[in-house]
């Protein structure tokens, strides 16, 4: 018999630990903006189909960056034209600018996310602006996205380690994070964008922008498991009061504009350790492996999750 027949993972909570997860599912735009050919829009429609009936409520489905920058993303429009959409199913976008913010108010979008740098140098490299000034552009699309009725995230990268400068001062992150409250932004994501993060730091980063006064019900997570560290520093994320995590089905995904950035937190690894631990989280773990295994069909290579493997063996 398999682990899932057996009745596996057992549930043993743990002290200190949130009794529900929102799990924020990327692996349609942050997951899929990484491929080197061109995922056709039928494919990328019918992932989302099947996410959203593996039980996932928020499903990241593209973004409004210039095709020039993300071309795997260019069908933006065609793709929420597309949708089959759900009740009690977001589905978020991203959004860089005016422009992209134009864009997503033509497709009809209700909730969208900006994404900002904790660090001098990729806010240069990824946003052509500097720490301070990064806000400046920021702040007229979280004006006019929240005056149209928009629910507006706030994406803070580098929060653990930048490829340039080294280590991130969680001060440093947390002065950022508040000015993105500030702006407007109803939560905040912050990433470990290299991930390099270990338990202890993510711990110090999350009492670091409490300090600020952002609270903890305002604030996600968004871990890269290049080091293996992912699972164990979102746990410490869980221990610390979060309740949203940001997780990839399979595993897919890193970000475009920073080569040392692997693969998300597979969302299928998440929800086996939720599992186990007791966390309600309304996501049926076989239906997602199910299309994860799909989309790994698709993309012609196995999935990165090592539950999908475990699960498809």
């Amino acid at each position: 018999m398999g682990t899932r027949e057996l009745g596996l993972p057992d549930r043993f909570p743990a002290d200190g630990v949130v009794e529900r997860v929102t799990i924020w599912e990327v692996g349609a735009r942050d997951g899929l903006q990484n491929e080197q050919s061109i995922v056709p829009l039928e494919v990328k429609v019918e992932f989302l189909r099947r996410l959203a009936e593996a039980g996932l409520t928020t499903l990241e489905a593209t973004s409004f960056v210039h095709p020039d920058w993300v071309p795997q993303l260019a069908d933006a429009e065609q793709l929420l034209a597309g949708l089959d959409r759900r009740d009690g199913v977001r589905y978020p976008v991203l959004v860089p600018n005016e422009r992209g913010l134009d864009r997503a108010l033509a497709s009809g979008v209700t909730h969208i996310a900006v994404f900002a740098s904790a660090t001098e140098e990729f806010a240069r490299r990824n946003l052509n602006s500097d720490l301070a000034g990064q806000f400046e552009m920021f702040a007229p699309v979280v004006e006019r996205a929240r005056a149209a009725g928009l629910d507006v995230r706030g994406y803070l990268s580098m929060c653990f380690g930048d490829p340039w400068e080294g280590g991130v001062p969680p001060e440093q992150v947390a002065d950022v994070a508040a000015r993105l409250r500030e702006l407007g932004c109803s939560q905040l994501s912050l990433g470990d964008t290299i991930g390099v993060a270990t338990p202890g730091h993510v711990e110090r980063v999350l009492a670091a922008v409490s300090a600020q006064g952002v609270p903890t019900d305002a604030v996600a997570v968004h871990f890269h498991d290049t080091y293996g560290q992912a699972l164990a520093n979102t746990l410490a994320a869980l221990r610390a009061g979060v309740s949203t995590v940001d997780a990839s089905a399979g595993g897919l995904g890193g970000c475009p504009y920073a080569a040392s950035a692997t693969g998300n937190l597979a969302t299928e690894d998440l929800v086996w350790m939720l599992d186990g631990l007791g966390v309600e989280h309304g996501v049926d773990l076989d239906k997602l492996v199910a299309a994860s295994r799909w989309m790994a069909e698709q993309l012609g290579r196995p999935a990165p999750s090592r539950v999908v493997r475990a699960l498809s063996g």
